[in-house]
């Protein structure tokens, strides 16, 4: 067997050809992935919930609306900085800022939310307030809100929400609850308490009391949030205004219980789950590699023992020891890899030392031991070329074994957290109950990435097992 005939192999059948293809595509995707994602993209971005804090909570993608052809209000961001004019009204700056925002086939927001930035005065804490102007020309104050003034002892000029935004939540505020009440009785002269308009402000806000009289009917149209600041000094301010509807469906593939992003998470699986794959594979089939041709050619002592360690390791329990040793060190990647290398060695071992067994008789390394080669030279130059083929095979055949091995263990709970792969996004979906609800965008997509990089390897080892394996190739040629 030689190295020619396996990348023959690869290049010339079309399994092969599939294979390389689909790793390449992986391959490639994996580096975008490396080069635009932050280095602590699991601690800082995905791990932490107030990144996503904007997102809706289990949202299916964007993309199902037109599948299911429901109207879905699509999810809407926008951050606004200088404001577009100022007025001067008596003693106070009044700055304004109009956001137009349509609502198309009665499809209302799930949630709205206002975050302020930087905010500067001099003397007087700004007044905020949010005003939605509906199709129907009628207005509804949705917020007014007073910046936290000076403490004792502070001098100006004064600074807050500089390193922690305020967000509020306009559907759950009790300003906005208020306010609603004072819409409805005025408006349409409707008695609501605040309780019964909690659970219905985005219909209040976007809608009309139906025929009935016992719930709302959306209102579609341009709607217009007109954002002010009323400030004593010029100057004073704020920085940035950031204000998002929630959507029905979100991206590309939808978020978790906690508006992450499934996508992202996805794709930064993809890099982690080839770097697990190949990084056991290499090293565990490095290891048995080495050890079986010393156990081979050495024979002796070296013989005995490398073959008992090899049985020690193969019958040891790898689930119960590695429970064992994340519940001391805690759950990390790196442990994780380092038990898979260690007891995936074995089996290869043994393989290679019945190889070895049988080249050590051949006239060509008696031949090299009696011109005076040592034995590490006789191993280095006459046998490891020959075992090489098989070696680059076997890696190919580890690859899947270890991803899965991996995904696996995620899926049961003890995968590192601070770094996002596929089996913790299943085991996410399947402990906060997504796959009993209908979360199938949760559940599926990953399922299904494990299976495609899996596979990948798989043609890859079909493409090649003709080569590795003699008796394939001689039922292929008889056929």
């Amino acid at each position: 067997m030689r190295i020619r005939q396996i990348r023959d192999a690869l290049l010339k059948t079309p399994v092969g050809l599939l294979g390389l293809l689909s790793l390449a595509a992986q391959v490639v995707l994996s580096v975008w992935v490396v080069v635009s994602y932050p280095d602590d993209f699991g601690n800082r971005v995905w791990s932490n919930p107030i990144h996503w804090v904007d997102n809706p909570k289990a949202a299916p993608p964007a993309w199902i609306g037109r599948v299911d052809n429901q109207p879905r209000a699509d999810h809407w961001q926008t951050v606004r900085g200088e404001p577009e004019t100022v007025e001067e009204k008596g003693r106070n700056l009044i700055a304004s800022w109009n956001i137009p925002y349509i609502v198309e086939e009665g499809a209302v927001p799930a949630f709205l939310a206002l975050t302020v930035r930087d905010v500067r005065f001099e003397e007087r804490a700004p007044l905020l307030a949010l005003t939605l102007i509906r199709p129907d020309e009628t207005r509804v104050s949705v917020l007014r809100h007073a910046v936290r003034g000076p403490r004792e002892g502070e001098e100006g000029p004064y600074e807050r929400h500089f390193d922690d935004p305020l967000r509020i939540q306009l559907s759950a505020d009790e300003s906005t609850l208020s306010s609603l009440q004072e819409f409805l009785a005025e408006e349409y002269g409707l008695q609501m308490d605040a309780e019964e308009i909690r659970p219905r402000v985005m219909d209040i806000l976007f809608g009309v009391p139906d025929a009935a009289g016992d719930g709302f009917a959306p209102m579609s149209g341009e709607y217009t949030f007109l954002f002010q600041t009323a400030t004593r000094v010029e100057g004073d301010g704020i920085g940035s205004v950031e204000l998002v509807a929630g959507g029905d469906a979100f991206g590309r593939m939808g978020t978790d219980s906690i508006g992450r992003d499934l996508a992202q998470g996805l794709l930064y699986g993809l890099p982690t789950a080839l770097v697990i794959g190949v990084v056991v594979a290499l090293l565990s089939t490095s290891i048995g590699t080495v050890l079986g041709m010393a156990s081979g050619y050495l024979g002796g002592a070296a013989d005995t023992v490398i073959q008992r360690l090899s049985d020690i390791v193969a019958n040891i329990p790898v689930l119960p020891l590695l429970i064992f040793l994340l519940f001391i060190i805690g759950p990390n990647l790196t442990v994780i890899i380092g038990i898979l290398i260690a007891f995936s060695w074995p089996g290869l071992a043994i393989q290679v030392r019945v190889m070895v067994l049988h080249m050590r008789s051949s006239q060509l390394i008696e031949a090299v031991q009696s011109l005076g080669s040592s034995r590490w030279r006789v191993m280095y130059r006459h046998i490891l070329p020959q075992i090489m083929p098989y070696f680059l095979a076997q890696i190919i055949f580890t690859a899947p074994s270890a991803i899965l091995a991996e995904a696996g263990l995620s899926f049961l709970g003890l995968g590192d957290p601070s770094i996002p792969t596929w089996g913790q996004i299943l085991e996410a979906g399947f402990r906060t109950g997504g796959v009993y609800v209908g979360y199938w965008w949760w559940i599926v997509p990953p399922g299904l990435l494990i299976v495609l990089v899996a596979s990948t390897f798989m043609l890859l080892s079909l493409a090649i097992e003709p080569v590795v394996n003699p008796r394939l190739r001689q039922t292929r040629r008889a056929d």
